[in-house]
């Protein structure tokens, strides 16, 4: 369902699939290094510059996960319909989460909704943070 590179370690990917499992893969030797039996059905994403975390979208569920301890560090709930979108800030301290009828933005420091926009009968499907202006995320849909 979703594929993301590490950004550190150039030969470590992983991806979810349709039974909520996250699978990391190595590429050379091409073999898969671990299996999360939880979390991600939807899209995952690595926290950029890092890697250290990982975002993980399930249902209407969006969990955060510590890479290297495989365990979850947060878990933010809150979106009424299925979340189908990841994006981090470029700093890797925002999370915005889409679903077709809201769009959230997570703090890491908090674990809270920061920011919310429901939308007005638009549905929305994808977002990216500006590169340089980290306050302006631009969203699809």
């Amino acid at each position: 369902m979703s594929l993301d590179f590490h950004p550190k370690k150039s030969d470590l990917f992983c991806f979810c699939d349709s039974t909520n499992e996250i699978r990391y893969w190595n590429i050379s030797p091409f073999s898969c290094t671990h299996i999360s039996k939880q979390g991600g059905s939807a899209q995952v994403r690595f926290q950029p510059i890092s890697g250290h975390l990982l975002a993980a979208a399930s249902d209407k569920m969006v969990s955060i996960f510590d890479v290297e301890n495989d365990r979850q560090t947060h878990s933010f709930q809150g979106h009424s319909g299925v979340v189908n979108y990841l994006c981090w800030d470029l700093n890797g301290d925002l999370l915005a989460s889409v679903s077709e009828d809201s769009i959230k933005v997570w703090s890491l420091a908090s674990g809270e909704c920061i920011h919310e926009l429901n939308s007005n009968g638009n549905q929305f499907h994808s977002c990216v943070f500006h590169p340089s202006y980290t306050a302006l995320l631009v969203i699809g849909g």
